[in-house]
């Protein structure tokens, strides 16, 4: 039996107990919640730290927390306590004297993953990678049972969170985050979390990720805003394109030298090299020639790699969207063996990337999914 991942402070039977005052004295990053504000009309229980007592209170008696396996309830917890993490820094006050937290569910992962990664309650190793986005799709979708059809596209919003979260776990941390505030207006957000599960189950994605066609119909559904999930499109892709995404010192030209085979392979890196362009410095000069080479090769039906550390989502879109446009089939592998040995080998390697760069990339860490491309491999946790 796998050993079950623990985040201190959860509550256990036969008791039941959160000890909001031990929390605090656990994890100093609670402090700046108790300085922010909240919305007087949705949540006049006062700021933030007073709220995440009120949710965790409310978590622990829920029986269907309470009824979930122990690895469940150490990740729907670890969830709840960073499900606000971010409020601080995106809160602001209106000029009519309302408080709104614009993004603070988006931010809250990458500062939710640094405490999962770095904080000395998970030290020395950190939260393992699947127990770590578990607990981050949790925090980044949060809001999605109460507020899904007040989406444009209620379905496909249901669909996308379906790739990475677990929507029990999710509806059970919704009812907690709902029932720990003092709302001074009526609203429907308990029966939108009750219906939550009806809607799930009526875009079949309740019980895990929606299933499509194929990866081909999959990957056009998230590229196309108007298009139906029960489409079933022939895969008439040319070639393939492998992207790799890992922070530097993941092990991508390791992956290279023992995986890529006969193919091409565009490396930002060795375009520096030949540019003597360094790391820290612009790198227009380095996409522009890994893009024309990339062209080239697209052109002519060709598959090849990608080496670059494609670490967010917005860096992987370019070249993704490039391919796709080439009708070339693209798979993503994405290396990420443990954090403290991937930045022991960037500071070994002789053209290492600067600390303050490899920080930078990490906080900007969007682990690829499925509504990316064709397929995503994972190679984490290993050395």
């Amino acid at each position: 039996m796998a050993e079950v991942w623990q985040i201190p402070g959860c509550p256990e039977p036969p008791d039941w107990t959160v000890d909001v005052a031990a929390l605090r004295e656990l994890y100093p990053w609670l402090e700046p919640l108790g300085e922010c504000p909240q919305d007087p009309i949705f949540h006049a229980e006062g700021d933030v730290l007073t709220h995440l007592g009120m949710v965790l209170t409310e978590l622990a008696a829920l029986p269907a927390f309470r009824a979930l396996p122990e690895q469940d309830r150490h990740i729907v917890f670890a969830a709840t306590l960073l499900h606000d993490i971010s409020k601080p820094e995106c809160t602001r006050i209106e000029e009519d004297g309302r408080v709104r937290s614009p993004g603070h569910a988006v931010k809250g992962v990458y500062k939710a993953r640094r405490i999962l990664t770095d904080d000395e309650a998970f030290a020395p190793h950190g939260t393992p990678f699947e127990i770590r986005e578990q607990i981050l799709a949790l925090v980044r979708w949060h809001g999605l049972p109460a507020n899904y059809l007040d989406k444009p596209d209620p379905q496909r919003a249901v669909i996308l969170t379906s790739l990475t979260t677990r929507m029990d776990l999710l509806t059970i941390l919704a009812e907690a985050d709902h029932r720990g505030r003092i709302v001074n207006k009526p609203d429907d957000t308990m029966t939108r979390i009750e219906l939550f599960r009806d809607f799930c189950e009526e875009c079949e994605s309740w019980s895990g990720p929606r299933a499509f066609a194929n990866n081909a119909s999959r990957v056009h559904y998230f590229r196309t805003p108007s298009e139906h999930p029960t489409l079933h499109l022939f895969d008439d892709s040319k070639c393939e394109v492998t992207v790799l995404s890992g922070l530097p010192g993941s092990g991508k030209d390791t992956w290279v030298s023992e995986c890529a085979g006969g193919r091409e392979v565009i490396s930002l890196d060795d375009i520096r090299r030949e540019l003597d362009v360094e790391p820290g410095d612009n790198q227009s000069a380095v996409v522009a020639a890994a893009y024309d080479r990339a062209k080239a090769l697209l052109r002519r039906g060709e598959s090849f790699v990608w080496n670059a550390t494609n670490v967010s989502r917005i860096l992987r879109g370019k070249v993704i969207d490039l391919s796709a446009a080439y009708k070339a089939r693209i798979r993503v592998v994405y290396l990420e063996p443990p954090i403290p040995l991937i930045r022991s080998r960037n500071t070994g390697r002789t053209k290492r990337v600067p600390e303050r760069v490899w920080e930078r990339l990490f906080d900007k860490l969007d682990v690829p999914t499925l509504a990316e491309c064709h397929e995503v491999e994972y190679l984490v946790g290993t050395k």
